[in-house]
């Protein structure tokens, strides 16, 4: 529970953050996961991508698949590995621990070039989830902001303890 107290809006911005940051950490999960083992090595979207079918691919490149499947291996494994991270920065900042400026820039970096990249790629793909793949980006973003907005560099006491 928070109590009123100088410091309770501070404690629910960075609860807020933590509860976007969760969600974000969940998301890098679930999407590693899906990369590791269910993701096929083409989509359709792909084949559209590459104007080519699945047949002919094979045809040309019998190995496609099978390289595909082992690159996809390795970057959903990144994707989960980012995933837990982020984690840490949710627990951190669940348990009223505000972050460095440093630490938001790192964390703030580490968006643009993952959830960002990722959505950017997908426009420029014409993927079938490219407007799915903007709210992890959104998630993020406000995350960052509200963990920026509950900031300073002391603890807050989540006993309501002055």
């Amino acid at each position: 529970m928070i109590r009123a107290g100088p410091h309770a809006p501070q404690l629910r911005t960075r609860r807020a953050a933590a509860g976007l940051f969760g969600a974000c950490a969940a998301y890098q999960l679930g999407l590693g996961a899906y990369f590791v083992v269910v993701r096929p090595p083409l989509l359709p979207e792909d084949l559209r991508f590459l104007g080519a079918t699945a047949s002919r691919l094979t045809e040309v490149l019998p190995r496609l698949e099978g390289w595909l499947g082992l690159v996809f291996a390795v970057v959903g494994g990144q994707m989960a590995a980012l995933g837990v991270l982020v984690a840490g920065v949710a627990v951190r900042l669940a348990q009223g621990k505000a972050m460095a400026r440093y630490e938001l820039l790192l964390l703030g970096l580490a968006g643009l070039m993952s959830v960002a990249g990722m959505s950017a790629v997908n426009f420029a793909l014409g993927s079938d989830f490219r407007w799915l793949l903007i709210l992890p980006v959104l998630a993020w973003a406000l995350g960052l902001a509200l963990a920026a907005l509950g900031g300073g560099e002391a603890p807050v006491d989540t006993k309501g303890r002055a």
